[in-house]
């Protein structure tokens, strides 16, 4: 019998993937033989670990040594100084930001210490494309209680009474949900899986997907057993290959192995998976927009009721939750209600994976419990803001979110206290921004995206939108007027009010927030003609200092407006009436004697 003395577990999740972490697993597999240790160690290949900003990762057990951003060469070392002789590669370890502390161990890292991984409790511990070890660390078993010993009434109470609240965004009850889907009477139910994950900087769901594909899987036929259903569809996007793949892979060794397709467990209960690629259209994480491009209809929102689980895909009833939520359902019926219950708020139970991104030292993800305040995620979790810089502003909730400041950071994050901050938990996005981020572009930035978005079908969304980029263009342009403020706040709240779908309805957040929390900003754009962030092309002037200037002439032969006079020999100077800001001169300027000023 083979002795497995070390595993090896190399992240194969995207990012890591993308720095070369296949190449990584084949050098140690050929390291490896060379040393005469490929029936000693074990290499695996593991979903993502959710500590991207060190990829790629490589951990050793049993003693949980962390190595991150191992390149190949540094292959060779590992094995010989750690497999072979025993020693730590120091270089190799993770430091703390604050105070470059090395941390050998992975559960010793600032990072995890303060998660509470449930969702991601598999992805980096686990092969994601075998079956067999999933199973080996609890996998459908708790489909198997289900199905063999629980009525399909009794899962939908166990859920309802977990607190499970749908992790898509707006917090709908779970078990509620599923009720209305089983109260549902008809011959045909749909079960569906939303994986269209379009917020700007969320990788949440990818990576699920990736590191922890059963666990999807199962949550989803636990729920077509207690309402009724025999299909699902997993709709996500085509830019997620690699998911794709893990998912394609997954719902072929389940049916193999019986888990899925007819008669499982040799009850009555069959149930059949499908994955339906998207195209990448924002309004398809809209339930409604996605069940028509499912139908192979044009991906847009319709009026409710009829609600989904009443009259969804093709007319039949039809529940939809997202990654997150399905992956919480099998710890859920296999530890009952009442563990589930110890983690999160009253009305917020469970945990919430965030996808931390921006101005952060630590970016990745973070499974962290409901209740949690923005500081500790922000700070103990992320490491704090790059380059010692001041916090701004956090954006939570993507495109169709809220920005939160210094003063709301010690605020419980759960959906109800969030939404009271004019923002919305959303998929669970957290873009940092530091005191070098202008909030007016911010605002114009996510506007833009939501408004290229917009699938048109209800005027206040279509048009409310543009009008609202075009005021906010025109502010950052330097062109703006005091009025335009009154008539932004007026189009948000119109917008808000009478957009037909949630998406719409959302789409003003990021602007009511930024007005209500910078009105200071908007007004300098204004009044002054100044960005104090420096980052509005239009508003920059470019000056030279004559203390540093020594006339070498380089700058003004390399503008392309001819804005820059001056004599060799002596101070050159800019003239910002003719200056179209295009920066040559700073980046040509061997003296640092060009600056910006705002």
């Amino acid at each position: 019998m083979q002795h497995i003395r070390a595993h090896v577990l190399v992240c194969g999740g995207t990012g890591c993937k993308a720095n070369g972490s296949k190449e990584i697993q084949l050098t140690f597999a050929r390291e490896l033989q060379k040393f005469g240790l490929q029936d000693e160690v074990m290499v695996v290949e593991t979903g993502c670990h959710g500590f991207c900003e060190h990829g790629p990762l490589v951990i050793v057990y049993p003693e949980g040594t962390f190595y991150c951003s191992v390149k190949p060469e540094d292959v060779k070392t590992i094995v010989e100084e750690h497999l072979y002789k025993g020693r730590i590669v120091q270089r190799l370890l993770y430091r703390e930001p604050i105070n470059q502390e090395q941390v050998p161990r992975y559960s010793e890292i600032g990072f995890y210490k303060k998660q509470h991984r449930l969702v991601l409790a598999n992805c980096g511990a686990i092969n994601p494309e075998a079956i067999e070890e999933y199973i080996a660390v609890g996998g459908y078993e708790a489909l198997a209680k289900a199905v063999t010993q629980m009525t399909p009434q009794e899962v939908v109470d166990e859920v309802k009474k977990s607190g499970l609240r749908g992790r898509g965004g707006r917090g709908f009850p779970t078990g509620m949900k599923w009720q209305f889907a089983k109260n549902s009477e008809s011959d045909k139910k749909y079960v569906i899986c939303n994986a269209d994950e379009g917020d700007p900087g969320a990788f949440m769901d990818r990576s699920v997907l990736e590191g922890d594909p059963h666990r999807v899987l199962e949550g989803m036929a636990i729920c077509g057993y207690a309402m009724g259903a025999d299909e699902g569809y997993i709709y996500v996007r085509a830019e997620y290959p690699l998911a794709i793949k893990r998912l394609r892979t997954a719902i072929a060794q389940a049916e193999e192995m019986g888990l899925l397709g007819e008669h499982i467990f040799e009850s009555d209960f069959s149930f059949t998976i499908h994955i339906k690629e998207g195209a990448g259209a924002f309004v398809c994480g809209e339930e409604t927009a996605l069940m028509a491009s499912i139908e192979g209809k044009r991906g847009m929102p319709r009026p409710r009721p009829p609600f989904p689980a009443v009259s969804g895909l093709w007319g039949k009833p039809t529940n939809i939750n997202n990654v997150e939520t399905f992956a919480n359902v099998a710890q859920i019926i296999v530890n009952g209600a009442d563990w589930y219950c110890r983690l999160g708020t009253e009305k917020s139970k469970g945990t919430k994976v965030f996808a931390l991104t921006g101005k952060i030292n630590n970016t990745g993800l973070a499974e962290v419990p409901m209740g949690i305040t923005m500081r500790e995620i922000i700070y103990d979790i992320g490491g704090g803001i790059t380059n010692g810089k001041k916090f701004k502003a956090v954006q939570i909730g993507g495109p169709s979110g809220g920005c939160l400041i210094l003063d709301q950071l010690d605020a419980p994050l759960d959906f109800d206290s969030v939404k009271k901050l004019d923002a919305i938990m959303g998929s669970g996005g957290l873009v940092v921004m530091d005191e070098n981020t202008c909030m007016v572009e911010v605002a114009r930035f996510f506007m833009n995206f939501t408004q290229r978005e917009s699938c048109g079908k209800c005027v206040p969304c279509r048009e409310g939108t543009k009008r609202m980029l075009e005021i906010l263009e025109r502010i950052v342009e330097g062109k703006g007027q005091m009025s335009d403020l009154d008539e932004l706040e007026e189009l948000a709240n119109m917008v808000q009010n009478m957009a037909l779908c949630g998406l719409g309805k959302s789409a003003p957040l990021p602007v009511i927030s930024t007005l209500k929390r910078f009105r200071d900003e908007y007004e300098e754009h204004i009044r002054d003609k100044k960005c104090r962030a420096k980052v509005c092309t239009a508003l920059r002037q470019f000056h030279i200092n004559p203390e540093f200037c020594i006339g070498c002439g380089k700058c003004a032969k390399n503008c392309p407006a001819g804005a820059i006079s001056g004599k060799i020999k002596h101070p050159y100077h800019i003239d910002n009436d003719i200056c179209i800001k295009c920066g040559a001169c700073k980046d040509n300027c061997n003296f640092d004697a060009v600056y910006v000023e705002a």
